[in-house]
């Protein structure tokens, strides 16, 4: 199995997410400081904090139950996703606090085009927030995924300011899959800290793809399945190690896989 530049995707290190993180569904350091990880479930309205391989953690609550499917921290606010589009905000803080619910979070509703959503990703260098379509009625029928593109404003409000897509067409050749039919619908998707370049996860048909700056497919890795299970949630600490999370099952619990960034 080939591996991104630098990464050894056969030889993780795994942690184990508390039962509350059964379906881990995104995951975020803040400023990429690894001593600390933030993370949301599928169906719990809740931020987790809690340091890797520890079963000790602490929640706070945002909002009702409902279908949650990745955070990203910016500007020392929280901003958590759901599968509609809907985007949720409030100050990282809030969970320092001794409260069981966050008060006064901000809701920002039909800023998307129809679709669905998973992936969204707060890049502290522009304080610009992308949100890539899972699958999107306007990239139906094509080779194409795109996203949306928001500047986060100094009160934490989000505005429109663009829009991206990535070109798929030959992700078919890049994972030689020769006579299936390929859909990559990311999950996930962050910028690696050193490279600059992105990394998106495809929990359907588990790949990794990786881009330029520009959003041009540079390549595409096969995950293996039987340890990428349901892989939902990605993040970078400062060193370029990368992080990706995975969803439990009945008789497994949620893990997050830790890959070492060996730059040579």
């Amino acid at each position: 199995m080939k591996n991104p530049p630098g990464y050894n995707l056969e030889e993780p290190e795994k942690f184990i997410m508390p039962d509350a993180l059964l379906e881990v569904s995104g995951i975020a350091f803040r400023n990429g400081n690894s001593d600390t990880l933030y993370a949301q479930q599928d169906e719990d309205g809740k931020l987790f904090k809690l340091k890797l391989g520890e079963k000790k953690n602490r929640d706070i609550k945002f909002n009702k139950r409902g279908d949650y499917e990745d955070l990203t921290i910016l500007k020392d606010n929280v901003f958590l996703l759901q599968s509609y589009g809907g985007i949720f905000s409030f100050p990282l803080s809030a969970i320092a606090n001794e409260e069981d619910k966050v008060e006064g979070v901000r809701e920002w509703d039909r800023l998307m085009p129809d679709g669905e959503f998973e992936g969204m990703f707060g890049d502290p260098a522009s304080g610009k927030l992308f949100v890539i379509c899972k699958q999107c009625t306007q990239d139906k029928g094509t080779d194409a995924v795109s996203g949306v593109i928001f500047q986060v404003q100094g009160d934490s409000a989000i505005t429109k300011s663009g829009e991206f897509t990535i070109d798929t067409k030959n992700v078919k050749e890049l994972v030689t899959k020769k006579g299936k039919r390929i859909r990559f619908q990311p999950s996930a998707l962050a910028i690696h800290p050193i490279t600059k370049e992105w990394f998106i996860v495809s929990s359907v048909n588990k790949m990794l793809m990786i881009t330029d700056a520009n959003w041009k497919v540079k390549d595409v890795y096969p995950l293996d399945p039987s340890r990428f299970r349901q892989p939902e949630g990605m993040a970078f600490d400062t060193a370029g190690n990368l992080y990706i999370s995975n969803e439990g099952d009945e008789v497994s619990n949620g893990n997050v896989l830790k890959f070492a960034y060996r730059n040579k």
